[in-house]
């Protein structure tokens, strides 16, 4: 990465020549003023242009290109959705042994290679070993990308950078998901063959970006992180609470031989807090096109109009909704709102069945609205909270461990969605609201817990 900048350097204000002085001014006023997020947000757009193209042929590839049936698929993104969490502990470890950045080139090179791989499948149980690798891979990647963030980024600027990355990547998503359109309208086997290669050439490109580009300089000592800025290991938190001293030399030693984050206990009831918060993504993906198509008269363009209102939202106001969450209580407040408005969100979206069909999609449309306003919430919330929880010597360990949580909310999601909304029907509705709000409510207790563990160890 780049290196940090200093905030108070006047030419790192405003983009230079370098960063899109030939581009028109419309597109120069909505890059981000810090160079390190800036070229961060070139390799993000790059990634996921690649990913949006690739989501949008996925299923179509493997089951007309493979010939793989829909069990068959189900069984085996299952396999690989679990070789995913596991893979996320493990890469958070390698980045603290090894350096993020080296650990995140090595990962996204084989995920370009094992991408390629799919084109070469001629067998399930080969599908199986390449969605299985490039699962592991690709978590392991996102757990070490968010520690690269915590080392080349300040601790003031991790979460706004966050925000800006996330709306480059719904932008990339959605030009992605335009090529997509484009390989399914063909809809040749050369075609599918093309756009599988295109994804695995945008991760070898990204490999390389990341390559080039310089290591974050080493920051100040401990000791003067904890008496020059407050965010060092020791210091203060965001609640004004003391956080412990720098580790020790042996502490570190000690943190190479075991997982710190494992014997974490308010930081892993935030991370299961949090990925149960994550299930909202579930709601959006499989539980809402699923709702409208088999329980409402909404016509089936209120899927797609889901999806699109959900990404102008997140693109609107990402950015804006993490300001103030730098402090670990906005944080925590951040995330109570998100599940109490995402529980808002399930009653509304539960209204929808027996209407009217117009009526039936403005309803829908409208709990996609609270939907998304949580998702920005409870994202700028949660990414606070796994930075700020984590010791600055083992964001990796840290990071993967979160990851995994994720990981896991992500792969159990669908399921357990699905199975609430449509086979519970207005009652899977209300449970799951009911549990999305718990998770916001209960995540002020888990700081507060987090607090109080610091002080202790500061008095020890």
């Amino acid at each position: 990465m780049t290196d940090a900048p200093e905030s108070s350097a006047p030419s790192r204000a405003t983009p230079g020549p370098g960063a899109g002085g030939r581009l028109p001014a419309a597109v120069r006023r909505r890059l981000h003023p810090d160079p390190t997020v800036r070229r961060l947000a070139g390799t993000t757009l790059v990634n996921t242009v690649g990913d949006g193209l690739s989501l949008s042929v996925a299923v179509l590839f493997f089951t007309r290109v493979l010939g793989l049936g829909a069990a068959q698929l189900g069984v085996g993104m299952t396999a690989a959705g679990l070789c995913g969490v596991a893979a996320s502990v493990p890469a958070g470890r390698a980045a603290d042994r090894w350096g993020a950045r080296r650990v995140l080139v090595a990962l996204v090179g084989v995920e370009a290679v094992g991408t390629a791989g799919y084109t070469l499948v001629h067998s399930y149980p080969a599908f199986v070993a390449v969605a299985c690798a490039v699962a592991a891979v690709d978590r392991g990647a996102a757990a070490v990308r968010n520690a690269l963030y915590a080392e080349v980024l300040p601790p003031e600027r991790r979460v706004a950078g966050r925000a800006y990355l996330r709306v480059v990547t719904n932008v990339g998503i959605c030009g992605g998901t335009a090529l997509g359109a484009v390989a399914l309208q063909l809809d040749t086997r050369p075609v599918y063959l093309t756009a599988i290669l295109a994804d695995a050439c945008s991760f070898a490109a990204v490999a390389v970006l990341f390559h080039r580009l310089p290591r974050a300089p080493a920051g100040p000592s401990t000791a003067e992180a904890d008496a020059g800025t407050g965010h060092g290991t020791g210091g203060m938190s965001g609640t004004g609470t003391a956080r412990p001293a720098g580790p020790s030399e042996r502490d570190v030693e000690r943190g190479r031989r075991r997982n710190p984050a494992l014997r974490d206990g308010p930081f892993l009831v935030v991370t299961v807090l949090c990925s149960v918060l994550a299930l909202q993504f579930a709601v959006l993906e499989v539980g809402v096109p699923l709702w409208i198509v088999q329980r409402t008269e909404a016509p089936r363009i209120v899927v797609a109009g889901a999806l699109v209102l959900n990404t102008l939202v997140v693109i609107a106001l990402q950015v804006r909704a993490t300001n103030g969450t730098e402090e670990r209580s906005a944080a925590a407040r951040a995330c109570r709102r998100a599940g109490l408005v995402l529980a808002a969100s399930c009653l509304v979206i539960d209204l929808a069945h027996g209407l009217p069909g117009i009526l039936a999609a403005v309803v829908v449309l409208a709990g996609i609205a609270l939907q998304s306003l949580a998702e920005v919430l409870g994202q700028a919330g949660s990414w606070a909270l796994s930075y700020d929880l984590a010791g600055e010597h083992h964001h990796g360990a840290y990071q993967g461990v979160f990851n995994a949580g994720t990981a896991a909310a992500m792969t159990a999601g669908p399921a357990v969605v699905g199975t609430a909304v449509i086979g519970y029907g207005p009652a899977g509705w209300a449970v799951l609201g009911a549990v999305l709000a718990g998770a916001g409510v209960a995540m002020g207790p888990a700081v507060r817990w987090a607090g109080r563990r610091e002080l202790r160890a500061r008095a020890v």
